[in-house]
């Protein structure tokens, strides 16, 4: 749960500290006041997007910190663990600068907007007012059924089939179509690679051929040079191998020699074996040194023929064999043509099985959860004074899609006999309201996340509805942390904290205060959210009689 919010220079606060307990937290004061700031930077804090112009008039960069306890919140845990980033403590901070360069950490570990959003929903689920109209669009509708029911796993591999099918359908219908320039390309492919395999050339014969050719064109010239190096090793008395022989003798006389000259004589003696060992391997290159003019001719007529098929091919030569191979795929694959378009129909058909059965369990699921959903729903509405509200899901059949195969809508009947039509077409502003906080009650009671903030979603409804509201938001604390910012003494009234937002103005700045009320601050409050101009004795009784029976 959020146990601590620090907002330093953020719209109207110019530095706020406010503390956060367990239970129903309501946040009150005057339009304008700043209650809403507060939802503002924890939807800041938590990777929502965010505009230079919320940084205070004449500061340089705005600072949100807001701190956790996820000591029971296994799933942050787990994210926290996968990041590296800790898993005791749960602390965000957002920084906005004026130059747009934002800074984003998690537990003091500088992280990106993407990771602060990921684990943001994992700590707090904010419904505003705006949630009222994004009910009425159908994909909300859809979202919102699909997310009671937990049918994420089921969506996602009907989106992985669909998204399969589209792709195999357009390279069947490319197969399909393109089947006239896959014959003429056919043939092509055929000549040149029937040239190529009459030339069949092995991969890194033309190195090979090359460095023969080499040889056998200067095979005089190698055995001219071989014959002098071999003499120079070996020619008598004047031969390496006889001097390097005297210079050892004579080293080998010296009695008791230095270390230096030790040293000297081993190295004589291993370039005695060097040179000896390179002057059999001469002398073996000389006894099987190629001299054949007929296989030179040959190899020149061989290489010619390669460089001639390259050049036609508009290839270099040593890129040739690489080519076969690349034409010889080609033309096996396009020679396969009929038999790829049969394999891609068979592969359609699987995948369209695999989808219809999931997308059978997607309906099923919707269709029982979307009744269940209603029924609580529709016991919510009486309680908030709509007995006749009634609630359901429609599920209309449409083609495979990447939702399922039925579009959903949610109907709305408010009154005996009518029957049930799109909300957006029934519902008035004062029934949305309390049909979007009903299923807020229900659904968020089905996901049972750790926190939950309420921007003034008690808007349009007042009287002994009000009440109700706040017990719903009262009873739905037990579970999760609420933070509910209201204008309904109603509603305020059924908190366990109370906090009261005021603007302090003078003539070249204003800014926002948030404090925390004590009991009869809570009374006085309540008075002057209940009374008008005045408050009197009797508007005070009231508000603390309200305040006493917040439990009933």
């Amino acid at each position: 749960m959020l146990t601590q919010l620090c907002i330093d220079n953020f719209a109207l606060a110019k530095s706020l500290e406010i503390e956060y307990d367990k239970g129903m937290t309501v946040i009150t004061g005057e339009t304008g006041a700043g209650k809403s700031l507060t939802l503002d930077a924890l939807e800041a804090v938590s990777g929502g997007r965010v505009d230079a112009k919320l940084i205070r008039n004449g500061c340089k960069q705005a600072d949100i910190h807001a701190c956790f306890d996820i000591s029971t919140n296994k799933a942050a845990q787990a994210w926290l663990c996968e990041q590296d980033l800790g898993t005791d403590d749960c602390l965000l901070r957002r920084i906005i600068n004026t130059s747009g360069r934002n800074k984003a950490y998690i537990n003091g570990r500088p992280a990106t907007v993407v990771q602060l959003r990921e684990l943001g929903a994992l700590l707090i689920d904010i419904h505003s007012q705006n949630q009222h109209y994004s009910l009425l669009q159908k994909t909300s509708q859809r979202e919102l059924l699909d997310d009671y029911a937990g049918n994420e796993p089921l969506i996602t591999d009907i989106k992985q089939y669909y998204s399969e099918i589209s792709t195999l359908n357009k390279q069947l219908q490319n197969c399909i179509d393109n089947s006239e320039e896959q014959t003429a390309r056919e043939q092509l492919l055929r000549y040149q690679v029937e040239e190529l395999d009459q030339l069949a050339l092995a991969e890194h014969e033309l190195e090979q051929l090359e460095q023969e050719q080499t040889q056998l064109a200067n095979a005089d010239e190698i055995l001219q040079a071989c014959f002098h190096s071999q003499q120079l090793c070996d020619d008598g008395n004047t031969g390496l191998l006889s001097q390097l022989h005297q210079v050892s003798s004579a080293l080998s006389t010296i009695q008791q020699p230095s270390s230096s000259l030790q040293e000297a004589l081993e190295m004589i003696n291993s370039a005695h074996i060097i040179v000896g060992e390179a002057s059999d391997a001469i002398n073996h290159h000389i006894n099987h040194q190629p001299n054949d003019p007929e296989r030179l001719e040959s190899v020149e007529q061989r290489l010619s023929s390669v460089y001639q098929i390259a050049r036609k091919h508009r290839v270099e030569a040593y890129q040739l064999y690489e080519k076969h191979q690349q034409l010889s795929e080609e033309l096996v694959q396009l020679f396969g043509g009929e038999e790829q378009i049969e394999q891609l129909r068979q592969q359609i058909v699987a995948l369209q099985e695999r989808y219809d059965a999931t997308a059978d369990k997607l309906t099923n699921n919707r269709r029982r959860h979307g009744k269940k959903l209603c029924t609580s729903v529709n016991k919510q509405l009486q309680a908030l004074g709509m007995q006749h509200c009634k609630i359901e899901f429609a599920l209309i059949s449409c083609d495979r899609s990447l939702h399922g195969r039925e579009a959903i809508e949610l109907l709305v009947s408010t009154n005996p006999g009518q029957p049930a039509a799109a909300i957006a077409k029934i519902a008035s502003g004062g029934e949305l309201s309390r049909i979007s906080l009903a299923i807020s009650v229900v659904a968020t009671g089905k996901k049972s996340p750790p926190t939950l903030i309420f921007d003034e979603v008690d808007a349009g409804i007042g009287g002994g509805v009000a009440e109700v509201v706040g017990r719903l938001l009262r009873e739905l604390s037990q579970s999760s942390q609420v933070i509910c910012i209201t204008h309904l003494p109603q509603v305020a009234s059924q908190g366990h904290q109370h906090y009261f937002a005021h603007k302090i103005a003078d003539r070249k700045s204003a800014h926002s205060e948030i404090i925390s009320l004590n009991k009869d601050d809570k009374v006085e409050e309540v008075a002057r959210m209940l009374g008008g101009i005045a408050i009197t004795q009797q508007t005070r009784a009231h508000a603390r009689e309200m305040l006493t029976t917040q439990h009933a």
